[in-house]
């Protein structure tokens, strides 16, 4: 089917599938989905998504062996720095955060995730995964493995495009 469509025509279909996600997760699809699954009844259910958003950017960095002030956390998120010290103290209320020195400089604070942090983030990726499972269930293997494939590859060169 795509594949007999126009280049034109295939970018206007791949940019209307982004806009249609973005709106999504806008709209906390995922969020209100867990909340009506029961997935959101511990004691970070009742979080904001945010922090939840925090800790993915952290683990991010991380992954990428960097790490984030909440200054940097803010540009990630594209939020404001209060907003961002909020959401930081709420993950370090709740314990799934602590803040670390920088060692190259003490005057910086780095926000590195906890073991609960760790487990929560884990629990969510896990939750948003059996989401993708269940709406790719009924696709071709060989689809499944394409999108794996080319969905990774959209993001990074989007990002090339993108970035300032």
């Amino acid at each position: 089917m795509a594949d007999k469509l126009t280049a034109d025509e295939q970018v206007a279909a791949i940019e209307g599938a982004l806009v249609a996600l973005r709106r999504a997760q806008k709209r906390r699809a995922l969020a209100r989905l867990s909340a009506r699954t029961g997935d959101r009844e511990d004691a970070t259910g009742r979080l904001p998504d945010s922090v939840f958003e925090l800790l993915d950017a952290i683990a991010a960095a991380a992954d990428r062996d960097e790490t984030l002030t909440v200054g940097e956390a803010a540009a990630v998120l594209d939020v404001d720095q209060p907003r961002a010290s909020r959401l930081a103290a709420l993950a370090l209320d709740a314990s799934l955060i602590r803040r670390q020195a920088d060692q190259r400089d003490g005057r910086r604070s780095l926000l590195v995730l906890t073991q609960a942090g760790d487990a929560a983030l884990r629990r969510i990726q896990d939750f948003r995964r059996g989401v993708v499972a269940d709406a790719t269930r009924s696709w071709p293997v060989a689809d499944r493995a394409a999108l794996a494939r080319l969905l990774p590859r959209l993001v990074a060169d989007f990002a090339t495009q993108t970035e300032e």
